[in-house]
């Protein structure tokens, strides 16, 4: 006899997909900042209902990767380069000590992990796909902070994952960004690698630094 399984798809399963496919776009910068989103056109798009539709907006609301205003509907907010630089001094001091903690304690097995992840990123770099460039930076870090030995420090960098993403993806739209993170990102996992917390802390924070100006280039230049 053969096994049944339940095939339909939920709501849920619906609202989780249309969050990430908007994510995504927004990182990518398929929406511009400052521009609308329109309902009728996003519904269309995406081929789904208006309810599941605004059930997603909401919770892309909550990440503060859109804003909606009453009476004018969702829109892309407008680039803010005090918020982009308050994200980046956030990203400083959780990411410099996750780097240097990572070094001092990852397991081997973990370091392949970490490897893996930037070949992945390499990959996306080659192929200028703006959307895998953002997801597979982040999978990187994410190893990073996974094993810095401190939740409440991952937990919090989760919190702004949505937000870092945002800057990430403005950043990498500059030409060759992409190509100079890959080499910076490098450096970190070589020094997390030989276990040297201090190198790791230095290429992580030259990293941000590079990233931070790449950012405000890109910000600068649609404001």
């Amino acid at each position: 006899m053969r096994p049944e399984m339940n095939l339909r798809i939920s709501p849920r399963t619906v609202q989780q997909e249309t969050v990430g496919k908007l994510r995504l776009a927004i990182f990518s910068g398929v929406f511009q900042p400052g521009s609308r989103l329109v309902e009728s056109q996003l519904c269309a798009q995406l081929g789904i209902s208006r309810p599941s539709l605004r059930e997603a907006l909401r919770s892309l609301e909550a990440e503060r990767l859109i804003e909606i205003v009453p009476n004018r509907g969702p829109s892309i907010p407008a680039l803010s380069w005090e918020e982009a630089t308050a994200i980046y001094e956030v990203r400083e001091l959780l990411e410099v000590e996750a780097a240097g903690r990572c070094a001092a304690r990852i397991l081997p097995e973990q370091v392949q992990a970490l490897e893996k992840s930037l070949v992945a990123f390499e990959a996306a770099a080659a192929s200028n796909d703006s959307a895998a460039q953002v997801m597979t930076a982040a999978d990187f870090y994410s190893i990073i902070l996974a094993n810095c030995g401190n939740a409440i420090l991952e937990e919090v960098h989760r919190g702004l994952l949505a937000r870092i993403s945002f800057f990430r993806g403005r950043s990498m739209s500059l030409k060759g960004r992409a190509a100079s993170s890959l080499a910076e990102m490098k450096d970190i996992y070589e020094a997390i690698a030989a276990g040297d917390v201090k190198a790791a802390r230095k290429a992580s924070k030259r990293h941000l630094l590079k990233a931070k100006a790449a950012a405000k280039i890109s910000i600068e230049s649609v404001t």
